[in-house]
């Protein structure tokens, strides 16, 4: 089997492709891991997880460990699952330290969203020693939704003679996802478009994205006040309280997540139609962060369905922003007038 990198928008079906490749590489009736599944967050080893579940549910002997912190097994131990998935550090735990695994009877490595895991302190090394200790003839599969250098150089020390698939940079940003911005002077005025917005689209679900903890909150109570369903996903939250609210937003009992970076990626919610920028993304020194813009746009328009960005711009700063976005990815930004309620229908539909 082939190794391969691959760069892959969410939303096309990568899950399931790197899916298949485990199980037709799984001999059920050895009772030891065969295929490893590295993801960077608790909640995509779940979502992963349920996908495998989905697709294996024909072959009902074939059995998958999740590694993460919480499940806690007894030294001494032998993991009898065929698929193990897992955070890079539990999952090395497992391999080295507890002796829970042997990594040299592993078929099938893969590595998911890649960008997000070397973005993590630690998760790197802790790949690449994984990585060296699976044998010569293991079959490497590595993802990530874009291409830095420092995650090809990272991509190229864990597969070695890889195939290699990657998009050009302006098939980047879906073409299903109609993106536009509104002008505001302050943060109350981009609230007030907020709630104009949300009048006038009768959205199927929305994610509002902003850039530190202290505005979500913020933005969250000003919403419930107006008396929309809203829930607040925030990285002080642990990891019980986060996946309860993802679950309430995936099932639709609120229709707005409010949410800053951290938790965002991998949310992979059919329903959602509109993307709100409350923020502009950028990095910590101010420019703008193209990659996390196209991840967060990402949660719209996914598996072909229209979808709709919108980013909030309330000074000479954040346009200037916006335009440096908008050359990145050679696609057009509309400006949307935010007390135009029929144009805003318009737009929608």
């Amino acid at each position: 089997p082939q190794n391969l990198i691959a760069q892959s928008q969410s939303g096309t079906g990568k899950t399931a492709a790197f899916v298949l490749a485990m199980l037709s590489q799984v001999e059920p009736s050895n009772t030891f891991p065969q295929c490893l599944c590295l993801s960077p967050t608790y909640e995509l080893v779940l979502q992963t997880g349920k996908v495998i579940e989905q697709m294996s549910r024909f072959s009902p002997e074939l059995k998958l460990a999740y590694a993460i912190r919480s499940n806690k097994l007894e030294r001494g131990q032998k993991i009898k699952e065929n698929i193990v998935i897992g955070t890079p550090g539990t999952v090395l735990d497992w391999c080295s330290k507890l002796k829970f695994i042997d990594p040299k009877k592993i078929k099938v490595f893969v590595l998911d969203e890649a960008d997000v895991m070397i973005a993590t302190q630690g998760h790197q090394d802790q790949s690449i020693r994984i990585q060296r200790m699976l044998p010569r003839d293991c079959q490497m599969l590595l993802f990530s939704a874009t291409f830095e250098p420092s995650v090809w150089r990272f991509a190229q020390k864990v597969v070695p003679n890889p195939n290699v698939i990657r998009l050009k940079r302006e098939d980047e940003t879906l073409d299903t996802i109609k993106q536009c911005y509104m002008l505001c002077r302050n943060r109350e005025e981009k609230f007030r478009a907020l709630c104009n917005l949300y009048g006038a689209i009768t959205i199927a679900q929305a994610m509002i994205f902003c850039q530190t903890r202290k505005t979500a909150s913020w933005l969250a109570g000003e919403l419930s006040r107006e008396g929309h369903q809203v829930a607040l996903l925030s990285g002080e939250m642990v990891v019980e309280q986060r996946a309860a609210v993802i679950e309430r937003f995936r099932v639709g009992k609120d229709k707005v997540l409010v949410t800053t970076n951290v938790c965002a990626r991998g949310i992979d919610i059919e329903q959602v139609s509109v993307v709100v920028n409350f923020d502009l993304p950028v990095d910590k020194d101010g420019n703008p962060d193209n990659e996390t813009y196209l991840h967060r746009i990402g949660r719209t328009g996914r598996f072909g369905k229209r979808g709709l960005a919108v980013n909030m711009i309330d000074s000479k700063h954040s346009m200037n922003i916006l335009n440096r976005i908008q050359e990145h990815f050679n696609k057009k930004i509309y400006r949307l007038d935010t007390d135009d309620l029929d144009e805003i229908e318009k737009i929608t539909n």
